[in-house]
């Protein structure tokens, strides 16, 4: 078998493989195995490149080279659909099809799928363009990163398919996913998602889709449209999208009568709760693709079809006390204590009161009956209170002025909702919190050091700060309770083998508030070393992409304050590294010095993101839009047309990729 032979043979193997494990839910080879086949084809491919395929498994894992999103326009536009409340609604809109149509008709029901919407065409069997809804009439080309999404078919399997046709569906983020990116988010100091349908959209616009393919989305089609589709029924082109590979939901069905509509109804508002993915109501279709275009559309929406949106689970329950939490980056969280009450499953004692506004506009008083509702079925909330209940009224609650750990007077940054303590180096919850993102797997790395090591360490007395971590010995620990000398030997080892972690990610481990993991390596890099970033002003921070007044002001704030100069003067000591590597410094010039720097379009030599670095390390900016001061644009292929139409009109130079290597070289 030729090498070209064997790149085909793997390519249908690893397609087949991966709609087994995915869709089918019935994979016939281990994750080893198919991860040996995986590398293998990479490496044939690498060794061939005359046989590139743009739907090749090898592609699941995205790439940083990437590019601006083009706008497309829809063959067909993507309406939205009338959304109804009650039964009553859809028994409206079930006689208004039966007057229109005069003879007997099919409703399809599915589940409304509360994700982001897409667009996918495919041509001889192959996925050429993913597009999002955008206003309807056209949206956002995301192909690349639509193909790191396991469920979406690259090649269609089995046969009988039409050689174009469209299928829409939804994007997802399944609950273990987005409780999972969350709980990351919160560790690095990031804002949390508020629910999957934000995490999914905000993904799939992502620039890098070796990041989408990182979040594990899923998708569901539930819409094919074309010229030669197999059947004349909507149920029917499901079932066989389903035999091409397309992952179609098990629990849409058929329905003849009303009643068999509204028993589909309670039948799902019960087992939703059970579903490993949001969802918010039912979509109702006529089922005959013929009878849907006798119906037709009106201005916004088809007249053949009806979402029917859940009631939001809500039970009353009594609110006896209001607590408050203090995060890792002092944010100070109300939270409501109940009686327990069922919801959604499962037994709610607690509430997210959020902040002092909501306190005050709920008009809260100690002892009063209020409803809690599951925000987008996820964390629990107060959205209102039985007046009438009240037959004595208890204490209003007005949100504290001091910090409940530390007494601190509690500090709220104008055009935020939050209060926060400003006692970021002596509150416990604060310093707990930090040393818990210190040694995260993303910062310090110390995985010998969980949550509730640092608990105990810190209620022992032995750490009181991050430095602390690497004055401990052996014989401190091994005699904590469910320590052990071997342990406490690995949570030395570790700490000393963290000394190893690059700047960028000590940086991002000091806990410095709105300072990411990426922001830190922005600041890394244009700064080199700890004391230039210490000393730095407010202009030359902001100077820096992506870097506005907000950070900046945080990043001098941080370093203002004496106790934080001295932690990353004994972290120093503790031989931690407070600068660039050497190679890293040795590659900094001043061939870009004081230009500002604009790129745009798909680049083969290097990603973007390399070649920010690259402008960052030879002493230029990057820079995110055109206008008068840029110096010149870095323009790979197909560059953006807003890009390009500025450009020409303000006379901004446009340098090839290679003419920019040369530059540098």
């Amino acid at each position: 078998m030729t090498p070209q032979e064997r790149i085909l043979e793997l390519r249908r193997e690893l397609h087949e493989h991966n709609r087994r494990y995915y869709v089918l839910n019935s994979p016939t080879i281990s994750d080893y195995e198919f991860d040996m086949l995986l590398k293998e084809l990479q490496q044939l491919e690498e060794a061939h490149p005359e046989m590139y395929d743009a739907t090749s498994p090898t592609l699941r894992v995205g790439s940083d080279i990437t590019k601006e999103f083009r706008q497309v326009q829809h063959k067909y536009p993507m309406l939205s659909l009338g959304n109804t409340y009650s039964k009553s609604e859809v028994a409206d809109f079930y006689d208004r099809v039966k007057k229109s149509l005069n003879e007997d008709f099919e409703i399809c029901c599915e589940l409304k799928f509360d994700g982001t919407s897409i667009s996918l065409t495919y041509e001889d069997g192959k996925l050429v363009r993913a597009v999002t809804r955008g206003d309807g009439e056209k949206g956002d080309d995301v192909t690349a990163n639509v193909k790191t999404i396991r469920t979406v078919p690259l090649v269609l399997s089995g046969g009988g398919w039409p050689r174009e046709f469209e299928i829409r569906g939804e994007v997802l983020m399944p609950w273990s996913v987005f409780d999972a990116l969350n709980e990351e988010r919160s560790r690095n100091g990031e804002p949390l998602f508020a629910n999957p349908r934000n995490a999914a959209s905000g993904t799939l616009k992502l620039q890098d889709s070796s990041v989408v393919a990182k979040r594990k989305l899923d998708a569901y089609l539930y819409f094919m449209l074309g010229e030669q589709l197999p059947a004349e029924g909507h149920y029917e082109n499901l079932q066989a999208a389903a035999g091409w590979g397309f992952k179609i939901s098990d629990t849409t069905r058929k329905c003849t009568t009303l009643d068999e509509v509204f028993a589909f109804i309670d039948r799902m508002d019960s087992e939703r709760k059970n579903l490993p993915f949001a969802t918010d109501g039912i979509v109702l279709k006529v089922n005959s693709l013929r009878q849907q275009k006798n119906l037709g559309y009106t201005a916004k929406s088809p007249r053949w079809a009806i979402a029917y949106k859940f009631q939001a689970e809500r039970a009353l329950t009594r609110l006896n006390e209001v607590t408050y939490q203090v995060g890792r980056t002092g944010v100070v969280t109300p939270v409501a204590n109940l009686d327990p009450v069922q919801l959604s499953g499962t037994v709610v004692k607690r509430a997210s009161l959020h902040n002092a506004d909501i306190i005050g506009k709920l008009d809260l008083h100690i002892g009063d009956m209020v409803y809690v509702e599951k925000g987008g079925e996820i964390i629990p909330k107060i959205t209102g209170v039985d007046v009438d209940a009240r037959f004595m009224l208890g204490q209003k609650v007005s949100f504290i002025e001091k910090c409940p750990e530390c007494g601190t007077p509690l500090v709220r940054v104008e055009g935020e909702a939050a209060h926060y303590c400003p006692n970021d180096t002596a509150c416990p919850p604060q310093i707990k919190g930090k040393i818990e993102h210190f040694v995260s797997r993303d910062a310090m790395n110390i995985d010998s050091i969980g949550p509730e090591t640092v608990e105990m360490l810190f209620n022992y007395g032995l750490i009181k700060d991050i430095a602390d971590i690497y004055a401990l010995c052996p014989e401190d620990l091994m005699f904590l309770p469910r320590m052990g000398a071997k342990s406490a030997e690995n949570v030395v080892a570790a700490a000393q083998a963290s000394r190893a972690v690059p700047f960028e990610r000590v940086l991002f481990a000091l806990g410095i508030r709105f300072v990411g993991a990426t922001v830190a390596k922005r600041l890394a890099r244009a700064f080199g070393n700890i004391d230039a970033l210490m000393s730095a002003s407010l202009e030359q921070l902001t100077a820096v992409e992506e870097i506005g007044e907000r950070i900046a002001a945080s990043v001098i704030a941080f370093f203002a304050k004496e106790a934080n100069r001295t932690l990353v003067a004994r972290l120093k000591e503790a031989g931690l590294k407070f600068e660039l590597e050497e190679e890293t410094l040795q590659a900094r010039t001043e061939i870009l010095k004081g230009q500002s720097i604009v790129i745009s379009g798909v680049f083969v030599h290097h990603s973007r993101d390399e070649y920010k670095e690259m402008i960052e390390s030879n002493g230029g900016k990057n820079v995110g839009s055109v206008s008068k001061s840029t110096s010149f644009i870095l323009a790979g292929d197909n560059m953006g047309p807003s890009k390009l139409e500025k450009a020409q009109k303000l006379g901004v130079r446009l340098v090839s990729e290679d003419e920019f290597l040369a530059m540098l070289r």
